[in-house]
Formats: structure tokens, sequence, C-alpha cells
């Protein structure tokens, strides 16, 4: 019987519609619904996505270790998704509440509270998910295949994310009402997306729960492993880029490309539209970096989408204002068939950078490596988002003040300031990610190697492991 069926990859994947979709969510909408909504400047709202982010620092690690050394029915991983299924509901509900209180400092730190927690939600269910993507199988093309229909689920969440929330939004003449009734309906989705991956996905590597004792130097041992080490690297520059771009996308095209439409009063499609058509197109390019790989592989893979990402992202300073939609669409289309590419690449060689650690450790840090991961990774997305809001708000963007209409325009200077982030961010830091992509050696001869050598459990000199791990 085959161990990879479809239905099983689907019950794999599910799980990501909370991951891709609640990242949109959040990245697109948050930022904005603090400052438009409820009334928090652009100074407070960085704060807020900073500490929460500073939380991870101490949620994302801890979780990794404990899944590590779990022992239940369900696995080591399994168990904690289908616990935090129901949670993950109350979380974006609160995330999501508009708070009104007549003091502001009690507005910050109930959307602060809030965000703790829904962080804390997501960290219990994405530590131990990511962690499950590297369990799954131990082949090397199997897990790309798996991690491909992944993130095609993941992506296609985003678009809905995108374009749903905003829309549920704004059927009501009350936007507060809007998001009240939007986080009740994906809280639920997400839900039970996250319940079926529990339930029916089974991990077809099986090790015993780790034995030893949690400190600080045991959870960053991961870092002492060279292929963790670039691997973080690349996957922060895009996880970096992604945060900074989502997060000031709506800025851009509401105030700037379709200044017009917003200054009338009235709601934009032009960046739903923009943003469904760009994830769509990485979807679609999912098929061909995976034949990219087979052929070229996984870091062929990341260089040729990220600069294809680059490109697109630097013609965005060149747009006119209230310019024609359709120049959006078609920059939206090809930078989707870039970011496609980072996009499905670190997801595809983690299992393969915990095969390098089991070989090195002598023992799978699965639920290690993806809390240290995902614990970098936030941190790094929220100094990302904190520095923009404050850039922005230096540069005199205006927020919405507590009883009063909805700011329709925003200075010029503000609107630079987004323009050169939105150019910059992929230019810099995909840069960075592009070098770092030479220097990593695992590729399908090497993690087959990798693999035999733990399989036959040959024990290797500090010399030679370093010749293996390259």
């Amino acid at each position: 019987m085959d161990k990879h069926p479809v239905s099983k990859k689907l019950a794999f994947a599910t799980a990501d519609i909370f991951g891709g979709g609640s990242f949109n969510i959040v990245n697109f909408l948050y930022s904005y619904f603090l400052v438009v909504t409820v009334g928090i400047s652009p100074f407070w709202a960085g704060f807020i996505m900073l500490f929460a982010r500073a939380w991870d620092a101490v949620t994302d690690p801890v979780m990794g270790f404990i899944s590590d050394r779990t022992r239940s029915r369900f696995g080591k991983r399994r168990i904690y998704l289908i616990l935090a299924a129901p949670l993950v509901l109350i979380s974006l509900y609160l995330l999501f509440f508009p708070y009104d209180f007549p003091v502001m400092g009690l507005k910050i730190t109930a959307a602060l509270f809030s965000y703790l927690l829904f962080t804390t939600v997501q960290t219990m269910v994405m530590i131990p998910y990511y962690s499950l993507s590297s369990e799954i199988s131990s082949d090397y093309q199997v897990r790309a295949s798996y991690n491909s229909v992944r993130l095609g689920f993941s992506i296609f969440a985003s678009i809905l994310c995108v374009a749903v929330p905003g829309i549920i939004v704004g059927m009501f003449d009350d936007p507060r009402i809007g998001y009240q009734v939007m986080s009740l309906s994906f809280g639920t989705l997400f839900g039970l997306s996250i319940l079926v991956t529990g339930l029916f996905c089974r991990e077809e590597i099986q090790t015993a729960p780790v034995e030893s004792k949690m400190s600080f130097k045991v959870m960053a041992q991961p870092l002492s492993l060279k292929p963790f080490r670039q691997y973080l690297g690349m996957f922060l520059t895009l996880q970096m880029t992604m945060a900074i771009m989502s997060g000031l996308f709506f800025f851009y095209v509401n105030f700037y490309v379709d200044a017009a439409t917003t200054a009338s009063g009235q709601a934009s499609m032009v960046g739903m539209l923009g943003a469904a058509i760009m994830f769509s197109m990485q979807i679609v390019a999912l098929p061909i970096y995976i034949k990219i790989i087979e052929r070229k592989g996984k870091t062929f893979a990341y260089r040729l989408g990220s600069y294809l990402w680059i490109i697109m992202a630097v013609i965005l300073f060149f747009i006119p204002r209230n310019a024609d939609p359709v120049m959006i669409y078609a920059i939206a289309a090809i930078m989707g068939l870039g970011i496609s590419g980072p996009g499905l690449v670190p997801h595809a060689m983690y299992g393969d950078v915990v095969d390098a650690g089991q070989l090195k450790f002598r023992s799978r840090l699965d639920g290690q490596m993806s809390g240290f991961t995902n614990f970098i990774n936030k941190i790094a997305q929220g100094i990302g988002l904190s520095a923009v809001m404050w850039i922005i708000g230096f540069a005199g963007f205006i927020e919405r003040q507590p009883g009063e209409p909805d700011v329709l325009v925003q200075p010029d200077s503000a609107m630079l300031a987004i323009r050169i982030i939105m150019s910059l961010a992929p230019l810099l830091l995909m840069s960075i990610g592009i070098f770092i992509s030479h220097k990593y050696k695992i590729d399908a001869r090497k993690q087959a190697e990798i693999k035999n050598i733990i399989a036959s459990q040959q024990l290797l000199s500090d010399a030679q492991m370093d010749e293996v791990l390259g």
C-alpha cells in the first residue's frame, strides 16, 4: 500500500490553512485595524507588535522543547494541535475585538494582551506542526512533495484571508461589528483545519522523547549546526520581507496607488484583487518549482524566485500615484511567481536540516529546531514591522482619532517612506538570502548520504562530520 496517499498529504496540509491564513490576516489587516479602526497611533501599534514578538522569545523555544519530550497516544506533535483547536477561535476573536475604552492606555493594554494570547496559541499550533513536517517522511523528494501541497493550502488560505476578511468587514456599516464577525468565521475555519491534521495525519518517523533537561544551552544547541544556521538565514530573510511588505501593502495601495478612490470615501478593491492575483500565481508556480528542485536543487529554486521578487519590488517605487490598476495586477502576478520559490524552499529543506542535526547530535531535535526557528523568525518580523510603523509615524502618517471620521488622505512624506520601504526591503533582505543559499550544501545526494549514515548508526569523527555536513 502507498505510504503517501493523496488523503494523507491533504490531511497533513490542512493545518496550514491556519498557518497561511492567520499570517495574512494579521500581517495585512492587524496594523491597519489598530491604527484606522481602534485609533491607536503607529508608534504604539509598533510597540504592541514588538512586545508580542519578544513574548515569543520565551514561548517558541519552550514549546519546541516540550514537544520533543512529549509522550502521548497522538505522538509528540499532534496532541498539541488537537488541544489548541478551540483556543484558536477564542484568541482570534479577542485579537480583532475593537476595544473602545475612553482612556488610550486601556486600549493599548487590551490590544497587547489580546495579541499575546493569540501568539501563544499560534505557537502551540505551529511549532509542533513545523516539527511534524520533518517527521512526515524520510525521503528528500517526498518531503518536497508534501510541503508543496502544504504550501498550496497555505497560499490558498492566504488568498481567502486577504480578500474575504475585508469583504466581510465591508458588509457592515460599522466596521467594528464586521471585524468581530470576520474573526469568528475564520476562527472556526482555522480551528477545524487544525483538528483534522491533529486527528488524521500520522507521522512516518517516530522517535522516543528526548530526555535532556531544559536550559538555554540545550535550547540553543541547534545553532552549532552549520546547515541549520544557513537554513535559518534563508528563512528569516524570506519571512521578514513578507511581513514588512504585507504590513504596508494596503497602506501603499489605498493611499497611493488608488488614492483618488480612498479620498472620495469609497472602498478600494485594487489591493484585494492585487493580493489575490499574487497569491494565485504562487499556487500556479508551485509545480514549476517542484520540477526545478528535481533538476537543479532547492537553493537554485530559492535564488530564481528571489531575483524575480526583487525586480518587481524595485519597480513598485516608480509606479505613479493613481496608476492604472492593471499595472499593479501585472506586477503582482510576476511577483507571485517569484515569491513562490523562496516561499517553498525553506519548508522543503527543513527535514533535511533536521536529518543533519540527528547525525550531529545523535537525536532528532525537530521541536527544538522548530521552536528556535520561530523564535528568531517572530523576533525578526516584530522588529521589522515595528520599525516600519515607527518610520511611517515619524514620516507623518495620520491615524484616526477617537470619535473622528476616517482619515482619507495621507501626507506625501508618509507615502514616500512607504514606497521606499516596499522597494528596499526585498532588495536588501532577499540579497542576503541569495548569498546564504550559495553556502548551503545539502542536496539530494548529500541527504541520502546522511540518511544512510544514520541508518547504519555509524560513528563519525569531528573531521568526518564536518566533511559530510559541508
